[in-house]
């Protein structure tokens, strides 16, 4: 499927459905206007008659269009005109976008990204449109023994343009494309089953990148090379499986080699049954999700290179899968970080902070100018922030307020937990350096103040994504976020 940008009178435009907003109270758009002028007052009819009221995200199809270049013409409600802001016009869009992709039309055209939106330019909503198409027209059907013709017919979508804006819009949707795809990746990986998304399969696909992404590298490391760098967390976690793990690097280089990259850093546990501290049977199916931290990071990398920015960013993921054997490590255990910190194991399923901080300490040879961590990490955070927002914490009030701002422009939104020097009493352990786990309180926050021992004077920011990183129930599968938030925070690091 293919986006394109048009310049032209709306009413002249041949298409096999015309998408057209329509303000409340029945206040046409200017497409509307151009429309219903040719058209003998088509939508204004149907407007008088209250076929269509115009209330944000209302759909009404018209089929008869008589003579009109446009085979049939979609109406989207936007509200009140004056009131129109970025939120709205995603959900009407989102409406829109969603009936056309369940449809059979070959074509269609947008008429929505040239109304003015007081919270967005031609720029955002033109990626906001085609990021949205990718979400509404994404299926998962690769392990169907049948699946079916899921893929829509709908070969291009035309975006009406203004030639002020014509430049905005172009890069709206050249950006919008790579980001899409990347949650795609994402969403692919997440919801793929743990005995085909293995720590090989991730370092695969990680290779698969590579060869087809320019100015990028990749680098895998085995057992042994995990061994040999003494990174004795990783292992701790990995030592109780049979699927042996991966820890990948991949590297783009779009600006001088003098320049400090931002890391990114994945969590790629690709199953947890939370070890010899196993969890509940109940839900356990869903920590095959558990390495969507990684996910983020191949599908940012591989978008980073298609966008061919001019930054320097490394992406580092540990993949391993945590399970119970007699080779497992036990709740008691102590073991030495590739740091040199010496780590009580006081619960196996407080792993995925265990192979982090070895991932970020191998990730401050980069001396990256940021460091960020992405990871399914806490149950808390999903109690604390439900499935909304994903928690933020770090150690620079800068980064912090970069990614907070990245978010709501992506509407990605995270939200940032305090991580006060005092949070690190609850992890103190009389027998090692530190324990992976404190009590009951605070679970998000000292799970991040564990991290933070490992990050030096490096800015760092840690995003939980245990509650944003897949959805339950009939929408049940990966989400594919923080990747619109990373991005826009990446695109702006210029």
């Amino acid at each position: 499927m293919q986006f394109q940008v048009t310049t032209g009178s709306p009413s002249q435009q041949r298409t096999a459905c015309a998408i057209v907003p329509i303000y409340a109270g029945g206040e046409l758009s200017a497409a509307a206007k151009s429309i219903d002028a040719a058209g003998g007052g088509l939508i204004s009819r149907v407007s008088k008659n209250g076929d269509i009221k115009g209330e944000p995200a209302e759909l009404l199809l018209l089929t008869d269009t008589g003579k009109l270049p446009c085979q049939r013409i979609l109406l989207v409600g936007l509200g009140p005109k004056a009131k129109l802001d970025r939120r709205t016009w995603r959900k009407a869009t989102r409406s829109a976008l969603a009936a056309i992709a369940r449809s059979k039309y070959s074509d269609a055209a947008l008429h929505l990204v040239s109304e003015a939106v007081s919270d967005a330019d031609n720029y955002r909503k033109a990626r906001l449109a085609v990021e949205i198409w990718h979400e509404v027209s994404y299926r998962f059907t690769a392990m169907k023994s049948e699946p079916g013709d899921h893929t829509s017919p709908l070969k291009s979508i035309s975006i009406a343009s203004s030639a002020r804006t014509l430049r905005q819009t172009r890069q709206g949707i050249a950006d919008g494309e790579a980001v899409g795809r990347a949650v795609a990746l994402a969403k692919d990986l997440g919801n793929l089953p743990p005995n085909v998304c293995t720590p090989s399969y991730l370092a695969d696909r990680a290779r698969s990148i590579a060869r087809k992404g320019k100015k990028l590298t990749v680098k895998v490391l085995g057992l042994p090379e995990i061994r040999k760098l003494r990174m004795g967390a990783f292992l701790a976690v990995t030592q109780g499986a049979a699927e042996p793990p991966r820890f990948i690097v991949l590297q783009y280089r779009g600006a001088p080699a003098a320049t400090k990259p931002v890391v990114l850093v994945g969590k790629g546990i690709t199953f947890d049954s939370g070890g010899l501290s196993i969890k509940p049977a109940g839900g356990m199916d869903e920590m095959k999700y558990d390495m969507c931290g990684a996910a983020t990071v191949l599908g940012v990398l591989q978008a980073v290179a298609e966008l061919e920015l001019p930054i320097n960013v490394v992406g580092v993921v540990p993949a391993c899968e945590n399970l119970p054997s007699g080779t497992a490590t036990r709740p008691s255990d102590i073991v030495r970080t590739m740091s040199g910190q010496t780590v009580e194991i006081l619960n196996t399923d407080a792993e995925g902070r265990l192979i982090l901080c070895d991932a970020i300490t191998y990730a401050l040879r980069f001396k990256p100018s940021a460091l960020i961590d992405i990871a399914t990490l806490t149950g808390a955070c999903l109690i604390a922030l439900g499935r909304v927002r994903s928690g933020l914490l770090g150690n620079s009030d800068k980064l912090a307020d970069q990614l907070l701002s990245a978010g709501q422009a992506a509407d990605d939104r995270a939200w940032r937990l305090p991580l006060d020097e005092d949070y690190a009493e609850l992890i103190k352990s009389p027998f090692a350096d530190v324990a992976n786990v404190g009590g009951r309180d605070a679970g998000t926050i000292t799970a991040a103040s564990f991290l933070s021992r490992f990050v030096g004077k490096t800015d760092w920011a840690h995003l939980d994504i245990a509650g944003t990183a897949w959805n339950q129930g009939s929408n049940k599968g990966g989400t594919g976020r923080p990747i619109p938030l990373l991005m826009e925070f990446l695109l702006h690091r210029k």
